[in-house]
């Protein structure tokens, strides 16, 4: 099993769990987020906002409840190299009809 696990949440956000000191998180200047208050039962705990709407970006504070964010979850699978777009995301198939 891998050591850093990032769960996908259903119309939430990303759930990142990991060992302690395996993660180093920074911004776009390059200055390091402190993640010391974001411990949980001896690991690394933390959601990271998807919806755009957390006063606490990046991290995850439960807005997108409150906005009925939707998102598509499902993972891709494919065989012999061929990818199934998720329900819902796959490109148009021809013009739009007016």
């Amino acid at each position: 099993m891998a050591q850093i696990k990032i769960t996908v949440r259903k119309n939430g956000p990303y759930r990142v769990e990991a060992p302690i000191g395996s993660i180093e998180m920074v911004d776009a200047d390059g200055s390091a987020y402190d993640l010391s208050g974001k411990v949980k039962d001896g690991n690394l705990a933390f959601s990271l906002c998807r919806c755009g709407a957390s006063v606490s970006k990046p991290f995850c504070d439960g807005t997108h409840s409150k906005i009925g964010f939707q998102a598509a979850e499902a993972a891709v699978r494919g065989e012999a190299g061929q990818s199934n777009p998720p329900a819902g995301n796959a490109p148009p198939q021809g013009p739009a009809k007016m």
